[in-house]
């Protein structure tokens, strides 16, 4: 057994809460730009700190006098939005608990997250969430208010009806309540993204989140500062994007949102952050993205190169510096390739941070080479996000960095990681048993297996109900060989397969935006997607030599022997991805159980 731990370096006062920035940041910096917002001809319009603190206090009287009291559960689906974060703030002032609902659900998750959790209310975004609730809220007793966002053409938006309904509820009032909430409160009810089984609602007071906050802000001061910005993309009812809205709030980082990401690029080129927050997936996107567009414009050698070049630079910073042919090489390709990359992103990235799944050393040394650091962290919901990052003073690229100030890191005898210390959560809502079998003597078992060493650097080796025993007994990690394969531009999703089989197979999806381009360097037809290609032997070739270069990451025992491409992509509306871009094994293997099938009804492999 391992066990590393960071000494505390700040407390939470027991009358401490979230909502003491929003008008502490009016009293003494009422001037300070807190958010932009985009304007309909595209520009961004600076929100100060004492606009924010009006339209919060605002809000929280529209939902006072509609009866929203202390403790009270009010449910937020939406897109990442401006108004997202006001209301959040607005039911937190009440001393309401915040319940986020991803905007991509279903009647049936909505219904089930809306009922367990009692909501007395919900803020949707646009019509057709409303229409989700509305066909559920025969099933809800407890919902007695649905407040819309966007305006319709028979009622104002959200914010508006607040507005008029608390025009004689006085301000007092909000005070009043606000001052009495406490740190050991319950803040946010957030529910896991459910990768298997009904999603358990975690409770995460104002100590939790505010330990996220405090925490960030002190181990990322080059990133959350009043000096800073960050564009906001995803999802805010996920403990990521949520916990770093509060560190932003509370070190006044400027903050934009973009709701569709889509428009992301246009809307990076225009904010110029300072600071990304995303998932490994839009890391995996731009890298893969500006590969296949550099090899459609015959400049895929340049590319390569200079990819090659990034991650031998990055790695060379850990042992003793690079070269002077290294550094000569770096600097022409920074010139040629990674200035284009960072102005794609704005131009005025210092770092970014990636959470919610492994990002993988390739990565991770290649955007390092660039100038472009992605420090990876690790957390849950259940430990307010992220509870181990790597900082710019302190990075190992292809760990999650060391624990957070105040908090531990335990490696069981079975590998688990155990984690302890005011970030994680005090139990899961109304479901006991599950909160006595993730917690135990003060230790939040997480599910996930890992290394520690000796410096305090977790590494993340897989998870523990994902590890995969052949036939033959052989564990096997699917994350290595996962991830190994998403690095070819033309694999979007993998997921490995071979539980209780003789050898270790996999099911591969191809990239729609990867797909035209190779179809017209190979000379086939065009087409609409990949379905008439799964059998091609070129196809089967390019994929074949993907999983060839995964497999040096392996013992043979562990190494694809056979694989499947299927006809269409994972995606979060086939049911097979969640909000945050992790594939569902579980969905994933019955969806496709015939493929899986077919995998092993192959000519004989030998066996792992």
């Amino acid at each position: 057994m391992r066990e590393y731990s960071v000494p505390a370096t700040f407390r939470i006062g027991d009358e401490e809460n979230l909502i003491d920035a929003v008008f502490d940041n009016a009293e003494h910096h009422a001037t300070a730009v807190l958010y932009r917002r985009r304007r309909v001809d595209g520009s961004w319009s600076d929100i100060t700190a004492a606009q924010f603190a009006e339209e919060v206090a605002t809000a929280a009287r529209g939902l006072i006098a509609a009866g929203i009291g202390v403790g009270d559960r009010v449910g937020l689906l939406s897109r990442t939005r401006y108004e997202w974060t006001l209301l959040d703030y607005a039911i937190l002032a009440v001393g309401g608990v915040t319940v986020p609902i991803y905007e991509t659900s279903s009647a049936e998750q909505i219904q089930w997250i809306l009922s367990d959790s009692e909501a007395v209310g919900i803020v949707v975004e646009a019509p057709q969430h409303k229409a989700l609730v509305d066909e559920v809220a025969g099933e809800l007793p407890a919902l007695r208010h649905v407040w819309q966002i966007e305006p319709s053409a028979d009622a104002p938006g959200a914010v508006a009806q607040l507005t008029e309904a608390g025009a004689d509820t006085s301000a007092d009032e909000v005070h009043s309540r606000r001052r009495a909430v406490r740190a050991d409160d319950l803040a946010s009810l957030i529910y896991t993204s459910g990768t298997t089984g009904r999603p358990k609602g975690c409770e995460l007071t104002h100590r939790n989140l505010l330990t996220e906050a405090k925490a960030a802000a002190e181990v990322f001061p080059e990133l959350l500062s009043a000096n800073g910005s960050l564009l906001l993309f995803l999802p805010l009812a996920h403990v990521f994007g949520k916990a770093i809205q509060c560190g932003a709030l509370y070190s006044r980082t400027i903050v934009g949102h973009t709701p569709n990401v889509a428009d992301l690029l246009p809307d990076l080129a225009s904010f110029r952050p300072t600071f990304l927050l995303a998932v490994p997936r839009v890391f995996e996107k731009v890298y893969n993205s500006a590969r296949q567009r550099a090899h459609d414009g015959g400049k895929g050698k340049i590319f390569d190169a200079a990819a090659d070049t990034a991650i031998a630079w990055s790695r060379a910073q850990d042992t003793g510096g690079p070269g002077l042919g290294l550094k000569l090489k770096h600097a022409l390709f920074d010139k040629l390739v990674y200035g284009k990359l960072r102005a794609a992103v704005g131009g005025q990235v210092v770092a970014a941070v990636s959470g919610s799944a492994p990002l993988g050393e390739r990565l991770g040394h290649f955007f390092r080479g660039v100038g472009l650091p992605i420090l990876e962290g690790y957390g849950l919901t259940e430990t307010s996000a992220g509870i181990t990052v790597n900082t710019l003073s302190a990075q190992h690229v292809g760990s999650v960095g060391r624990p957070m100030p105040g908090h531990a890191v335990r490696i069981a005898d079975d590998g688990e990681i155990l984690l302890s210390g005011p970030l994680v959560f005090q139990r899961y809502w109304k479901n006991e048993s599950a909160t006595a079998e993730a917690i135990e003597d003060g230790w939040f078992h997480s599910g996930d297996i890992g290394e520690l060493d000796d410096a305090g650097f977790l590494t993340i080796t897989g998870r523990k109900k994902e590890i995969i025993v052949t036939a033959g007994g052989k564990n096997v990690a699917p994350a290595v060989l996962e991830d190994r394969l998403r690095a070819h531009p033309l694999i979007s999703q993998c997921m490995v397969v071979g539980d209780g089989r003789p050898f270790i197979g996999a099911l591969v999806t191809i990239d729609a935006e990867a797909l035209p381009g190779w179809r017209e360097r190979n000379g086939k037809q065009a087409g609409d997607g990949v379905a008439d290609l799964v059998d091609d032997p070129d196809l089967r070739a390019e994929v074949e030599a993907a999983v060839a270069e995964a497999n040096k990451a392996v013992s043979r025992a562990e190494q694809i022997r056979e694989f499947r491409i299927l006809p269409v992509d994972f995606t979060e509306a086939g049911g097979e991805m969640t909000p945050t871009l992790k594939v569902k094994r579980a969905v994933v293997a019955t969806t496709y159980a015939n493929d899986i099938a077919a995998i092993y009804a192959t000519k004989a492999k030998m066996p792992a």
